[in-house]
């Protein structure tokens, strides 16, 4: 054999060394498909762990808005008993002093699931 075939068959030789180890380079640098799913699953627990972060903040709010609710509520109601109270002691002096109060004007529909008694 003369130079000029060893020449070609090294060359060769060595392209298809070059063709296999790029082959299992890119082989093994290549990603799984349990690296996909890994990948997948840890984006959807990050999207998850936001939306519950995020929920729980709504919650907090809600929470703190109903306390005010409430708070306003009971405030209303204690100033309810308190006008009551006063309209029963200005009923009972008007009386005692031998007059009558004037006629209270009719209850309207919406009060009166929360008014139980006449004055």
């Amino acid at each position: 054999m003369s130079v000029e075939t060893w020449t070609a068959v090294s060359s060769g030789v060595v392209g298809v060394a070059s063709a296999a180890a790029a082959v299992w380079s890119g082989r093994a640098a290549r990603r799984t498909r349990r690296d996909h799913r890994r990948d997948d699953f840890t984006v959807v627990t990050d999207a998850m762990r936001k939306e519950i972060d995020r929920q729980g903040l709504r919650i907090d709010e809600l929470e703190q808005a109903t306390d005010r609710q409430d708070q306003r509520l009971e405030g209303a109601g204690v100033a309810i008993t308190y006008l009551i109270e006063r309209i029963r002691g200005l009923t009972s002096w008007v009386r005692s002093i031998d007059l009558e109060p004037p006629a209270a004007p009719p209850v309207p529909e919406r009060a009166r699931e929360f008014i139980h008694h006449d004055v």
